[in-house]
């Protein structure tokens, strides 16, 4: 008899409802600032915040503790209801800045796909699968600090062309993983 097991673990930035509107990366559909619903957080001093994440599940078939097989769905995700932005300050050159947050949220689950390609059915797999998601995620956190932080938010004009650049080409490189 084979056992069917279904583990879903999802990252997206403490979703409060499995409801809530998200948008799909995708290549052909650029952020827009109708796009930012959230409540704009008068605390903050940012211009505009990017609430985007990595969606992440996979099921494993075993028969008789022994891995026949498994599969993993990896996706992009921004949180409308999370996004906002200063109405009165937000302009083009902001809203490239956030679309490269997303865009880069797009690169990690690229590179997480690349390193699920590169496994290999075990018994290890439902762990491996674990590790490969929370370093991604890690990895993700990491360079959307280091985008804000050398781009100093985008005040950087130059960091941020270079940041640009940079992800278009990682984008590229991992172009086979692309989302659909």
């Amino acid at each position: 008899m084979i056992l069917r097991f279904l583990i879903i673990v999802l990252f997206c930035l403490n979703v409060s409802s499995d409801k809530e509107k998200t948008i799909s990366w995708k290549a052909s559909k650029k952020l827009t600032w109708e796009d930012f619903q959230g409540p704009v957080d008068s605390g903050s001093d940012a211009v505009a915040v990017t609430a985007s994440g990595i969606t992440f599940s996979f099921s494993v078939k075993e028969r008789e503790n022994v891995v026949l097989s498994f599969e993993a769905d990896v996706s992009a995700h921004f949180y409308p209801k999370k996004s906002w932005y200063v109405k009165e300050k937000g302009d083009d050159h902001i809203l490239a800045h956030e679309q490269l947050h997303f865009d880069i949220t797009e690169l990690h689950v690229r590179m997480l796909r690349y390193e699920i390609s590169k496994l290999k059915v075990s018994n290890r797999i439902k762990s491996e699968l674990r590790a490969l998601h929370e370093r991604a995620n890690i990895n993700l956190a990491q360079m959307q600090y280091d985008y804000d932080t050398q781009s100093e938010n985008s005040i950087h004009k130059e960091q941020q062309a270079k940041w640009k650049a940079f992800v278009s080409a990682e984008l590229q490189k991992f172009r086979a993983y692309r989302s659909q």
